[in-house]
């Protein structure tokens, strides 16, 4: 990682400094995000390649399994080598995986590049919470997990945004768009690259006791394990909750245009540009109701108003 000049620190960084690497780390929850997308293009791929909507959806649930178990690993070499050390090189890859989805011509050439691309993007994604939740610390809870999802939100956001401008010039085709995301993804990743640092070791741990050491303040017994983590009914409600919400988010970011199309016969391009001002609207929502949170210091009644409103808008 020398060779990207990736700083380890010493010490905690300064409020300016500490917004820019958190600035960085944004921009590679963005990018690792953005790589993903595929919903601009869907119903101009399914035509291309002669698939079913059926066919389309198997692929894309096997990719996201296979997503869901790299994160899990991701998650752990995260922890033992470092966040940057591990993100900057996958989003390098993932770029990568951009070019490659326009070498696609058929159904089985189709999942094995969303399944790579899936598992490398599901290693860097579990290596961005934690980097950007380690520059937020003076930020409430709310405002830095609204930090880390504004990745995913502006990325279908850019991704509608720059298919809906880009597609006519294009003859539509839908190869265009990942050129053009592999071209983007490359550069920001070197930008990232040589902007971004990491917390060293050291002072990781130095952080981690610190925590533990308030945690035990009030509770002096065994430090707590996984099993037990997960034996709690507390956190399976919220396992349960928040993979209900990601089932209409998902279906969105990998269908969402194509249900415009062919609900009102809308263009590619079109069916974009509604997409895009619907997540517009989701950042914007995103960003006041962190700060309201945080501010009345209440989760649980923001999470069940947000939850019956998309239920029935949906």
């Amino acid at each position: 990682m020398r060779l990207f000049h990736v700083r380890e620190l010493d010490e905690y960084p300064t409020s300016g400094q500490r917004m820019r690497i958190l600035s960085m780390a944004v921009l590679a929850v963005l990018i690792a995000s953005y790589e993903g997308q595929i919903a601009p293009v869907v119903p101009l791929l399914l035509e291309d390649l002669d698939i079913s909507l059926s066919t389309y959806g198997a692929v894309s649930a096997t990719a996201l399994v296979a997503g869901a178990v790299a994160s899990v690993v991701g998650g752990r070499l995260t922890d033992a080598v470092g966040r940057v050390r591990l993100i900057v090189p996958l989003l390098m890859l993932t770029a990568v995986c951009c070019f490659l989805m326009t070498t696609v011509h058929s159904p089985g050439q189709l999942l094995a590049v969303r399944a790579v691309l899936s598992v490398v993007d599901g290693m860097a994604m579990a290596g961005t919470a934690p980097l950007v939740r380690d520059f937020s610390p003076r930020m409430g809870r709310a405002q830095a997990f609204g930090f880390w999802t504004w990745g995913p939100v502006g990325a279908s956001f850019l991704a509608a945004t720059v298919a809906s401008l880009t597609l006519p010039l294009f003859d539509d085709s839908w190869r265009s768009q990942f050129v053009i995301m592999g071209v983007v993804s490359l550069i920001l990743s070197v930008v990232i690259a040589f902007n971004i640092a990491d917390l060293s070791p050291e002072l990781r741990a130095r952080i981690v006791q610190s925590e533990q050491e308030s945690v035990a303040r009030t509770d002096r017994s065994a430090p707590p394990r996984a099993r037990d983590l997960f034996a709690q009914r507390a956190i399976w409600a919220h396992v349960v909750g928040i993979a209900s919400w990601l089932v209409l988010y998902i279906t969105l970011t990998l269908y969402g245009q194509t249900m415009l199309a062919e609900s009102f016969d809308l263009e590619a391009a079109r069916a974009s540009q509604v997409m895009s001002a619907f997540w517009v609207l989701n950042i914007l929502t995103l960003i006041v109701a962190g700060r309201v949170s945080d501010r009345l210091q209440l989760r649980k009644p923001l999470c069940v108003a947000g939850t019956a409103a998309a239920a029935i808008l949906a």
